[in-house]
Parts: structure tokens; C-alpha cells; sequence
């Protein structure tokens, strides 16, 4: 809760420092950097420092948590920082690198804003600061302790014991602990991290989402390849596309993240788009597996079907389950092979040319909803589904990378 001496301040100055916050997060950045080059080296990811995507994300947590403490001075924040807190542990964040960032941050607000920082205004941004930061601090503590490693210390070496490129731009990569015990168990749409060495030093870390079933001896993961376009290729999926090899280590962290599938037996929606069915494949692994008859329709987009990775597996997957259906668009359906026959009628498939539209499917309305895709796939599902009269709150979503959706809702 905001104090009552800061409230008005921070009432006063946030459409000040909303207005300006992309510049504060650039200047922000570029004195972190400056004086702790190792954290772009090692922690950051420098794509998405050079397009601008970190700064993007950064600017919206903070406005929106701001913003949050005024509208709701009594909420919990822990909800709206989840996502954020399971990103930070599977980065092995401490609770000594908040104190860094907020050095660098008011330093960065008093520079941009100059003499409207007054030593008040000052006083009501660094509170402002200090409470996301130590609940985010709170959440992640708990999480390293749920994992048992101390604070920053969930990493493990895994050994690649298969490699299969499911398409030219996605590489499934089968991971089990170097020392041979089975994989530490996760919840079905959680991701982990991956650091490796680039040919530079740098220790660049990405996080993939685990398409296999939890409770098996090994995680899967699938990697995306970045190619240059409107940006560089990617650093990290192109080393892992062109140098891992079965046999060898990476080093990886303890599954993380908010994005998973409830226990119960209500209907379900899991609607994803390109490398974004990935973790949707992690929840129809778990629901074959335990046997469930929950009804469930999976809805996915790519550009073509030889685009779709694990395009076959979803097929079978949706095939085991007695009431599920799903709905395939792509934008060039071409002419590849069809995919397996259902086994059973209730196993409904159809494609569709163009991109996923959500209006007119038959959806139950206590159904909850799973996105994952880029951010224009998801914004305009969940616009369709708000429209159809399904409750905010039903409807979930991960994002590949930092989380624009607060800095662009």
C-alpha cells in the first residue's frame, strides 16, 4: 500500500512519468550497462535490448504498477507480478540486483525529468519502487525455496540425449540430468531456461517452453530459429540449431512459470500459434496420460503446414482424448500430406485457409482459456472471446520473451 504522503505525489507526477517512461527505461539502461556491462553480457538479452523490447516491457510493469497502487490501494500485487517473478527466478535473479536497478532508475527519472524530480517526488518514485520490488522479491524467494536452491541457484547441467528437426526452423531437443537421475517434475505449460556460452564469452540465456508430459525421465524442449529479417538472427536458437549434438551438456534452470493447466474436469480452450503450441503440447501430454475425458478444443495457427512443428504429435494427441476437437488454420495450406485419420469421431479435426477465427466456434461458457503465440494472434483472440461474453479472467496467455502486453494494453 502506498503511503499517504506519497499517493498524491505519485497521483500528480504519473502522467509525467508515463508520458516520458520509454525514455527513462533507455536512459535507465544505458547507465546499468554502463556500469555493470556484465549484466548485458551474461543476464540481458541484447536482442531484445537492441530492438527495444526489454525497455517496452520494463516501462509497462511500471506504469501499470503505479497506476495499480492508486486504483487499488488495497489488492495484493502478487497476481499482477507472478508472471514476472517465475521470469526473474528462471533467470536467477537476487534479491541484491534490486538494489542495483533502483540505483540506476532514479538516477534515470531525475535525468530525463529534471527539476520536476523534486527530493518528493524522488521519495514517492523510489517507494513506488521499493514495493513491486520487494514483492517480487517475496514471490521469488518462495520459489527458489519450493525448488529447494538457494536464492539465483536453480541451475543443472542436462545432457541432449535426442535431436530431431521437426521443421527447418524448429529443432526438438530431449534433455535428462547429467548426473542420470529423471528430470525434476514441472507443471504442464512451464518453461525453463537455457544458458549458453556464445562464441564472444557471452553467457546468453533463453527460456523454451517443455513440450513432453510431465512426470517422464527427461523434458523436451523446442527451439525456434531466429532468422535475420527485420533484426539480427538469433544468437542463442541459431547456436543450439547448429552446434548441439547428442551427448552434449547444456546448463538449464528448474521449470518456472505461471501459465499452467488447472486440475478439475472443466472444458478447456488451448489456442496457440506458430512455436506457441509448444507448451500446449506439455497440457495434451498430461491429459492423455491421466486419462481425462474433459472436454477441450485446441485451436492452432501457422503459416503452412510444413511450418508446424510437432504438426503430427497434436494430431495423435487430440486423437487420444474422447472429447476433444481440434481446428487448424494456415495461411498456405499448400499441398503437404494430409495428417493421420482420427481414430475415433469425437476426435474432430478441421483446416482452414487463413488466420484462426475463434467467432463462431462451439465453446461452453464456463470454458477457460490458454494463449500462446506472437502478441497480434493473441490480442486479437482474446478481443474475439471477450466479445463472445467469456469473463476476463478465464482467459490466460504466455508470452515468448519480455511481456509487451502491459506496455501496449
Amino acid at each position: 500500500m502506498l503511503s499517504e504522503q506519497s499517493t498524491p505525489v505519485v497521483r500528480a507526477t504519473l502522467p509525467a512519468v508515463g508520458a516520458a517512461i520509454d525514455e527513462i527505461a533507455t536512459v535507465f539502461y544505458r547507465k546499468l550497462f554502463a556500469a555493470h556491462p556484465d549484466l548485458l553480457r551474461d543476464l540481458f538479452n541484447r536482442a531484445n535490448q537492441a530492438n527495444g523490447e526489454q525497455r517496452q516491457a520494463l516501462a509497462g510493469s511500471i506504469a501499470a504498477f503505479a497506476g495499480m497502487l492508486l486504483d487499488h490501494p488495497d489488492a495484493r500485487p502478487d497476481a499482477m507480478l507472478a508472471r514476472i517473478a517465475h521470469k526473474h527466478a528462471s533467470l536467477g535473479i537476487t534479491a541484491d540486483q534490486y538494489k542495483i536497478v533502483n540505483e540506476h532508475l532514479l538516477a534515470a527519472i531525475s535525468d530525463v525529468l529534471g527539476e520536476a524530480v523534486t527530493p518528493q517526488v524522488a521519495d514517492a518514485w523510489d517507494e513506488v519502487y521499493w514495493l513491486m520490488a520487494n514483492a517480487l522479491i517475496a514471490l521469488e524467494a518462495r520459489l527458489y525455496e519450493q525448488h529447494g536452491t538457494p536464492e539465483g541457484g536453480t541451475w543443472r547441467p542436462m545432457t541432449v540425449v535426442a535431436r530431431h528437426e521437426e521443421t527447418p526452423d524448429a529443432l526438438a531437443l530431449t534433455l535428462r540430468p547429467a548426473d542420470g537421475t529423471p528430470a525434476p517434475a514441472f507443471r504442464p505449460g512451464q518453461y525453463v531456461s537455457v544458458q549458453v556460452e556464445l562464441p564472444d564469452g557471452a553467457r546468453q540465456i533463453r527460456q523454451y517452453s517443455l513440450s513432453s508430459a510431465p512426470g517422464r525421465p527427461e523434458w523436451r524442449i523446442t527451439v525456434k530459429r531466429v532468422r535475420a529479417g527485420d533484426g539480427p538472427a538469433g544468437e542463442v536458437s541459431s547456436w543450439l540449431h547448429e552446434q548441439t549434438r547428442v551427448g552434449d551438456v547444456l546448463t538449464a534452470s528448474a521449470p518456472f512459470g505461471d501459465l499452467t493447466l488447472p486440475d478439475g474436469d472443466g472444458p478447456l480452450l488451448l489456442a496457440s500459434a506458430g512455436i506457441g503450441g509448444t507448451p500446449m503440447l506439455a497440457m495434451l501430454n498430461h491429459l492423455v496420460d491421466s486419462g481425462s475425458s474433459r472436454p477441450v478444443v485446441v485451436v492452432h495457427a501457422d503459416r503452412t503446414p510444413t511450418d508446424h512443428a510437432h504438426r503430427d504429435e497434436l494430431h495423435a494427441l487430440v486423437d487420444e482424448l474422447p472429447q476433444a476437437a481440434l481446428h487448424l488454420w494456415y495461411e498456405d495450406p499448400g499441398h503437404a500430406a494430409p495428417a493421420p485419420a482420427p481414430s475415433s469421431p469425437s476426435a474432430r479435426v478441421t483446416v482452414s485457409a487463413g488466420r484462426a477465427d475463434v467467432s463462431a466456434l462451439p465453446l461452453p461458457s464456463d470454458v477457460t482459456t490458454y494463449l500462446c503465440g506472437p502478441l497480434p494472434f493473441m490480442r486479437t483472440l482474446r478481443g474475439a472471446l471477450l466479445g463472445r461474453g467469456l469473463p476476463p479472467q478465464a482467459i490466460h496467455y504466455e508470452v515468448f520473451g519480455p511481456d509487451l502486453w502491459l506496455g501496449q494494453s
